[in-house]
């Protein structure tokens, strides 16, 4: 890594940190810093996207992760919608990381979730709807530049020992797919998903050994069941991942019980993760994935702070 770009980018990074300020100005791309493919996903920041993909810009970030696009689930976008969010991307000179679909984030029909659950994402979609969404997925991923899907895992049952082998062959088979259409599934740690921790992913992720199948590393989730993120649970998935979200994990004073918080503010290592992913030469792309909301539950500021959390501390990396 050139140490004078890296010494740049901390800086910038750190003028940003102490003043707040709302835009961090030098950059065009993550990778011109030197450090991480950086970006936020947009429906985390607003609904309206061009308000997102300004926010995103206004910070020289190079990447927004595609879930929703003004107010619906990006599978259920109609074509004008798509046409009109390449435009915007293309102005704003922004790449996509990824097309964040909501595959396999539903029951397994042999042994469904008890109370179902449902997607919160503008999602409602079904088993037999996977191998419509994966075609769709697929399609979407090229129409915006990526070769990045990222899917899920069912639902989390009581035992999910219990279907794993039914989860590991249902991935399998749609890897298979993916490897057809050049694409790479990226599978997400979800805490309400069967595979939910670092050491779940790393299991799968071995098991099946697909190149067309890696992993999405979410620290906060695996946090969500009480694994150790970094070291323990980063040390199951090192080099299987091809794509990192970023968010922060706090245990409430009053009720104890585990909640989002900004990053930087909550009890994950993210400086020892970050510092291991650079020394790991990670290049696959991360986003900001706030879901923690400020009192007013603006989630644009709630963004922000987490963005300038997570400024502060790629700002002492050198230290």
């Amino acid at each position: 890594m050139n140490s004078w770009r890296r010494r740049k980018f901390l800086k910038a990074a750190g003028a940003v940190w102490a003043a707040g300020a709302v835009e961090l100005r030098g950059f065009t791309d993550q990778r011109e810093a030197g450090l991480f493919k950086l970006g936020i996903i947009t429906d985390e920041i607003s609904q309206d996207f061009e308000q997102a993909l300004d926010f995103i810009s206004g910070y020289s970030l190079g990447f927004a992760e595609l879930r929703e696009l003004w107010g619906k689930n990006i599978m259920n976008s109609p074509e004008a919608s798509l046409e009109r969010a390449k435009a915007l991307l293309a102005k704003h000179r922004l790449h996509v990381s990824d097309i964040a679909s909501p595959v396999f984030k539903y029951n397994l029909p042999e042994m469904p979730a008890r109370p179902e659950k449902r997607d919160t994402f503008h999602a409602n979609f079904a088993d037999q709807d996977t191998g419509r969404l994966l075609q769709e997925s697929f399609r979407l991923a090229k129409f915006f530049g990526t070769n990045k899907v990222r899917i899920f895992s069912y639902w989390r049952v009581d035992d999910p020992e219990r279907v794993y082998a039914t989860v590991r062959d249902r991935l399998a088979k749609a890897a298979a797919e993916a490897e057809k259409a050049g694409i790479l599934l990226v599978l997400e740690n979800e805490h309400e998903c069967n595979i939910g921790t670092g050491r779940e992913l790393g299991r799968i992720l071995r098991d099946i050994n697909s190149p067309n199948l890696k992993g999405n590393w979410d620290a906060g989730n695996a946090a969500m069941l009480h694994e150790i993120p970094y070291p323990d649970g980063y040390g199951e998935v090192k080099g299987l991942v091809a794509h990192v979200h970023v968010k922060d994990v706090r245990k409430n004073a009053t009720t104890g019980k585990l909640e989002w918080a900004p990053v930087g503010g909550g009890f994950l290592d993210w400086r020892g993760q970050l510092k291991a992913l650079l020394a790991d030469h990670y290049d696959g792309t991360m986003s900001l994935e706030t879901h923690y909301r400020r009192p007013a539950k603006n989630a644009l500021e709630s963004t922000r702070e987490s963005l300038l959390g997570l400024f502060g501390i790629l700002k002492g990396l050198e230290s």
